[in-house]
């Protein structure tokens, strides 16, 4: 048993390697064909998990079950200019939805818009958002240093003022902001705190480019004293199941506010968690259909093995004949040329690997995405490649193996 199992690995692994070598470039063209299709199975598999991590991430940015209702109606086709200017929505509205609405667990009343702001040695441009204490939640935000403001300091309207990450760093460096006074438009606001850095948005705008400050404040001192209505109200479902209901809820209770009967509505919700879902569905497709595609590779890399196969047998006749004459068995022959298209599937698999990080690394710097290779998928799309190998051997051997040795012998 022990001897049997000696001479199959022997030609299974030694006898298939001399084989290949002795037509080294022929076996590496061969070997190419796996090679590429390996590495695209790798790459297209690891495009599309940077893909959808990336807009799960935006997922997580987005907000805790987010709810976002826009003063002013959609205009034509759809399209609208802003929100800005537009008295459809009030503190009142707010107030309400907290009130009678228990599918929603937030609500922030919202006033934004751009503002220069002088602190520290510079000055900067940047958008500020006028917000309740419930912001933080909704937005799934933290803080990296000091306090958010209070409803005490809404309902003082106090000059108090957080920071984004960048606005930090273009006004005071490395300084300590806390305590510090800064100027928005002209009026002196005191930093209570700093938020916790966030980063760009898919769109590429820099979420950490903004200052948050009471809204009632927003209102009353940045925006004007006569100026008492709101952008936008953002709200926070109490789960992912209840958002649909919950903006339900919430455009009922608008409309009865706002006497609408049988006329378009005066704002407008929006969930755009339903656009980035959206997005992450489509990306699995095309990562499908891209993964489809490459391994439609693979397959031409095995009916190219399976050639050159059938034609190693037709050149290698007169060995096959010698070996049947002198007592090798068709197992044997079968198994001597198996191995040849295994080990040449394997180390076209293998070499796909260090080609795939090449790849990898290409769409990296491209679209500016952190493409990590993924163990699993270089192991499955190795673990393929010998599974084409021994489809595309499997022919090959068995016509070897059937070769009459007689008539393999007179064959020139």
């Amino acid at each position: 048993m022990a001897d049997r199992t000696r001479l199959w690995v022997r030609l299974f692994f030694v006898e298939a390697v001399r084989a290949l070598a002795r037509h080294k470039g022929r076996s590496l063209l061969t070997g190419l064909g796996v090679m590429i299709g390996v590495a695209t199975v790798i790459c297209v598999v690891a495009v599309g998990q940077a893909g959808s991590a990336r807009a799960q991430a935006e997922l997580r940015v987005l907000g805790d079950n987010f709810v976002w209702i826009e003063a002013g109606s959609r205009n034509v086709n759809g399209v609208r200019t802003g929100s800005h200017g537009t008295s459809t929505l009030t503190p009142g509205d707010a107030a309400a939805l907290r009130r009678e609405v228990p599918l929603l667990r937030s609500v922030s009343e919202n006033v934004d818009g751009t503002v220069r702001v002088v602190g520290g040695r510079s000055n900067w441009l940047t958008r500020y958002r006028g917000v309740s204490p419930e912001f933080l939640g909704i937005k799934l935000w933290a803080m990296a240093s000091g306090r958010f403001f209070s409803d005490e300091d809404v309902l003082q309207r106090n000059s108090v003022v957080v920071l984004g990450e960048t606005v930090r760093r273009q006004l005071f460096g490395d300084i300590d902001p806390i305590g510090s006074v800064l100027r928005v438009n002209s009026m002196a606001f005191q930093v209570i705190g700093v938020l916790t850095p966030k980063g760009q948005t898919s769109g590429g705008q820099d979420q950490d480019d903004t200052l948050l400050v009471p809204w009632s404040t927003a209102q009353a001192k940045i925006r004007g004293r006569n100026f008492i209505w709101l952008d936008d109200i953002l709200c926070s479902a109490v789960s992912p199941d209840a958002v649909k209901p919950a903006i339900e809820a919430a455009a009922a209770l608008l409309r009865q506010r706002h006497q609408i009967r049988g006329q378009e509505d005066d704002f407008n919700i929006r969930r755009p968690d339903e656009v980035i879902k959206a997005s992450i569905q489509a990306s699995r497709t095309l990562a499908l259909l891209l993964l489809a595609l490459a391994s439609i590779a693979l397959l031409t890399g095995g009916i190219g093995i399976m050639n050159v196969m059938l034609a190693s047998v037709m050149q290698r006749t007169n060995e096959i004949g010698v070996r049947l004459a002198i007592g090798a068995t068709a197992g044997s022959v079968r198994l001597q040329f198996l191995g040849e298209a295994v080990l040449l599937s394997l180390a076209g698999g293998l070499l796909g690997i260090p080609l795939s990080a090449i790849g990898s690394f290409a769409v990296d710097e491209l679209l500016g995405w952190p493409i990590t290779l993924s163990a699993t998928a270089m192991s499955t799309a190795v673990l393929c490649s010998v599974v084409v190998g021994v489809v595309a051997g499997a022919y090959p051997a068995w016509r070897a193996s059937r070769l009459d040795p007689i008539t393999a012998l007179r064959r020139e």
